[in-house]
């Protein structure tokens, strides 16, 4: 339940922010969200997100702009609650049913699902659409659909990154050294394939490895780095790591050498 909360409350809160020209601090609204969630508990509410639909026709029809508007319509739904209760009650569930779905159908983004658009976006979203909504069909419940959504989307992405990762060798015209470039973005995906494009044969006796157009993002690409090093040094070569940018370098200095043990 928190995670469609969080899930909820973040896309309505970027869509407001797209149209009314705005910055918010999402961080700011998941722990206030979640502080709130957790006090109305301990009197008996339930928990809540924001409400995408109610945000939508507050944004768009009435034209709010500020916090005042939210307040507001918390407000009024807090006296409709508590002071016209008996009377909300008598209204036909019918009603409020026609309600949401004329909600739902001004909430919707129609041209997200147009033809024209879907003809030009990726296969990896469009499948991750599709399974999110069939999960969410089959299963009556949202957070599943939400949670293998996620999980979907993850894997296309880490998948589709991984390919970006090169690796291009330029030797000294004396050939006493060789420069390796690599570029791309290096973590377990990607990483795996990083050790088998070194010439550990044939290469000079001074290697250099440039990851000035690289980034490191886990252990995994660290202890890649590693290996090339122990492979190199083997064969009596030395091996200089040069070009880390700060966050690189951090997790480099603190992690290499740590991730194998002797043998």
């Amino acid at each position: 339940m928190a995670l469609v909360g969080l899930m909820e409350s973040l896309m309505t809160a970027k869509l407001v922010d797209d149209i009314t020209d705005t910055h918010s601090s999402k961080t700011r609204e998941s722990i206030g969200q979640g502080i709130a969630n957790i006090v109305t508990g301990f009197f008996g509410g339930m928990g809540g997100c924001a409400m995408i639909g109610q945000t939508m026709i507050n944004v768009k029809v009435s034209g709010a702009r500020t916090r005042l508007s939210t307040f507001l319509a918390g407000s009024f739904l807090m006296v409709l609650c508590i002071v016209f209760g008996p009377v909300v009650s008598d209204i036909p569930m019918a009603a409020l049913v026609a309600v949401m779905v004329m909600v739902s159908f001004a909430t919707f983004d129609w041209h997200s699902v147009a033809p024209k658009t879907l003809k030009r976006m990726p296969a990896g979203e469009i499948a991750v659409m599709v399974i999110t909504v069939a999960c969410v069909v089959a299963t009556d419940n949202l957070a599943i659909g939400v949670v293998v959504g996620s999980i979907t989307a993850m894997v296309i992405f880490a998948k589709r990154v991984a390919h970006l990762a090169n690796v291009t060798a330029v030797t000294d015209p004396d050939g006493s050294s060789v420069v390796y470039s690599v570029t791309g973005e290096l973590f377990f995906a990607s990483s795996n394939d990083l050790v088998g494009q070194f010439n550990y044969a044939t290469d000079p006796d001074k290697v250099v490895i440039d990851l000035s157009a690289a980034h490191i993002w886990d252990a995994s690409s660290v202890a890649a780095l590693d290996a090339i090093e122990t492979k190199y040094a083997q064969r009596g070569k030395t091996v200089e790591i040069i070009g880390l940018n700060k966050p690189s370098a951090r997790i480099h200095e603190k992690l290499s050498g740590e991730l194998t043990g002797s043998h």
